[in-house]
């Protein structure tokens, strides 16, 4: 394949927003012959279209046969492939450090991890309170076209174990951001609660806590996690979250706050 710098830029941005997986499809489709605006939505999830477009957009400026640009997106994805497939994991603290244990802080890894997301976040917590510096990086990645998704425990689902505000208030005035929950409805055992910690940034990055997202989860309380990139269990963990929603145990959650 001849050099071809702006085609092979937006394909490198799509791989990076959408994950190899999806960028294989759009490889597939374009080697089939697929029309354009096809192509844009051949996988329904957010920010393919726009993705997909741009690297269309480039393929078609820089003159790229649709037959060599569908070879060279299909070696990107399984270079990427490749990549994500090793797994690194990492323990993640709250509370008193030890400096001969050098360990990572839930805080900052939380933060890091919504500063990185592209194109989807994945949030659930028992409680929640507010934490500016989640917060931000919140309002950042909506700000930057990710797709945010915060599953919280309600004090109705509590049934008297949560007490001052929703957990959702924590989020009330994040525009854009979607709050689902698990209905008490939806629950055969009466005890039965919502109760994961996790963040799932792009279903490539997974950090699983004992922490809330409250100012002593992340910070006061002696908590304890791991920080998994790569691999399957950050993919399976988003999928399992959306097969919930689909099947309507989890369901959005009503709110009158601004931007949902």
């Amino acid at each position: 394949m001849s050099w071809h710098p702006a085609f092979e830029a937006a394909a490198e941005a799509a791989v990076n927003r959408l994950g190899p997986g999806h960028l294989h499809v759009l490889a597939d489709r374009l080697g089939d012959g697929w029309p354009e605006q096809a192509l844009r939505h051949a996988v329904p999830v957010p920010g393919f279209a726009e993705a997909a477009g741009a690297v269309l957009a480039a393929q078609r400026t820089s003159g790229v046969p649709g037959v060599e640009a569908a070879a060279y997106l299909r070696g990107l994805a399984a270079g990427h492939a490749q990549r994500s497939a090793a797994v690194r994991i990492e323990s993640v603290w709250s509370g008193p450090s030890t400096h001969p244990v050098p360990v990572r802080a839930t805080a900052q890894v939380l933060v890091d991890l919504v500063a990185q997301a592209r194109s989807e976040l994945l949030l659930m917590t028992y409680s929640a309170t507010r934490y500016p510096p989640l917060q931000t990086a919140l309002t950042a990645a909506v700000d930057r076209g990710v797709a945010v998704t915060v599953v919280v425990e309600t004090l109705e689902g509590a049934a008297g174990a949560l007490h001052g505000a929703e957990p959702a208030a924590a989020f009330a005035d994040l525009a854009g951001v979607q709050l689902w929950h698990w209905p008490a409805g939806q629950r055969i055992e009466d005890r039965a609660r919502m109760h994961a910690k996790i963040a799932v940034a792009d279903r490539r990055v997974l950090l699983v806590s004992s922490a809330n997202l409250t100012q002593s989860g992340v910070h006061r309380n002696i908590e304890a996690g791991l920080l998994v990139r790569g691999g399957t269990a950050p993919q399976r963990a988003a999928e399992h979250i959306a097969e919930l929603q689909s099947r309507g145990v989890l369901t959005r959650l009503a709110t009158t706050s601004p931007g949902r």
